[in-house]
């Protein structure tokens, strides 16, 4: 037990990280029914998809889970640096029988500009509500608190965590620069390159709040180090991917069965911020020295989404999205219970 558990509600000080896309209220419920806390990412929808998704956790399990918001700077609309983006990207479209988007969307809407998601959080008051990107302005913070939620937001530097301990968040996660797709980074054109273990400490030293560590964790062998260096949990994201009950796709989890000779890197040329996934065309070519002005978070998702989609209509898929930790080549195939069990069992070996 840790202060971590204690203030959450649940047996191990281990969470399962949002990872939109990837996660499913069927993975959060089995990792909330083992113990730990399951998590399901609503940045990437609408508040009538999150209300669904909320449900369908409560259905499953009666547990504590967690909720996870996108809290990004709303994106700046320019059509001269997308339109140049988008001629970037032609000769890839072309090369695929499709020509590109005429223009592009900003496809996820920042909570920051969404008060009727805030209305239906306050309603339906998950347990845990997880902030990334940011943090809303006071009111809303006192509005969830008000709920009973629980608040957790990322930082990925000293800065960030004392804001967010300053603005009454009750759990900052220390995410590290091993972690896999979006790092929490509250400005995307300053991104801090700590890592987990140097930024665990140096939180878990100056912070009041629970820290919990993210980023490369992917055993039970890694929680227990972390918590040595003061953290109150760990988060772990790739490690739950290969799991049945994720929404991972067949080719992500063959990547990660057969991990030799792949590697991971860090590119904004996907979707306009920063991330951390497995090395293909869109970090190897595109995200090249040399690119044009990438669009804003989320535009540019809407152009590689694009050029996934006509790619993978060829059976291509060297324009996927595999987001991936450092540590992905230690991730293991088995039930999302069995994990946790497995990573409780980890803990305490010698």
């Amino acid at each position: 037990m840790t202060q971590l558990t204690d203030l959450l509600g649940i047996r191990h000080p281990i969470i399962q990280a949002p990872m939109a896309g990837v996660s499913t209220p069927r993975l959060a419920a089995a990792v909330s029914e083992a113990g730990a806390l399951g998590s399901i990412a609503l940045g990437a929808g609408n508040p009538l998809q999150a209300r669904a998704a909320i449900q369908e956790v409560r259905k499953l399990t009666g547990k504590p889970f967690n909720v996870n918001l996108f809290t990004h700077r709303p994106a700046q609309a320019d059509p001269a640096r997308e339109a140049r983006w988008l001629d970037h990207l032609r000769p890839h479209f072309e090369t695929l029988g499709a020509a590109p988007p005429a223009a592009l969307r900003e496809i996820y809407t920042s909570f920051l500009a969404d008060p009727e998601m805030l209305e239906l959080l306050v309603a339906e008051a998950p347990p845990v509500v997880s902030l990334h990107f940011g943090l809303p302005e006071p009111s809303w913070i006192a509005a969830l608190h008000g709920a009973g939620c629980v608040l957790m937001a990322t930082a990925t530097s000293l800065p960030e965590a004392l804001a967010i301990e300053a603005a009454g968040i009750d759990v900052v996660v220390a995410q590290g620069y091993e972690a896999g797709g979006h790092r929490g980074i509250f400005d995307p054109e300053v991104e801090p390159a700590i890592g987990t273990l140097a930024l665990t400490r140096l939180l878990a030293s100056r912070l009041r709040i629970p820290v919990v560590a993210a980023g490369g964790i992917m055993d039970g062998q890694g929680i227990a180090a972390v918590l040595r260096l003061g953290a109150a949990g760990a988060q772990l994201g790739t490690a739950f991917i290969p799991c049945p009950e994720s929404s991972a796709t067949a080719h992500h989890r063959q990547l990660l069965r057969a991990p030799e000779g792949l590697r991971t890197a860090v590119t904004a040329a996907i979707s306009g911020r920063p991330a951390r996934g497995l090395v293909n065309r869109f970090f190897d070519d595109i995200g090249a020295p040399g690119h044009p002005d990438i669009p804003d978070y989320p535009v540019a998702y809407d152009a590689a989404k694009a050029l996934h989609a006509a790619a993978s209509a060829q059976g291509v898929q060297d324009y996927s999205v595999n987001w991936a930790g450092q540590g992905f080549a230690l991730a293991r195939e088995m039930p999302a219970a069995s994990l946790v069990a497995t990573l409780v069992a980890e803990m305490s070996a010698p």
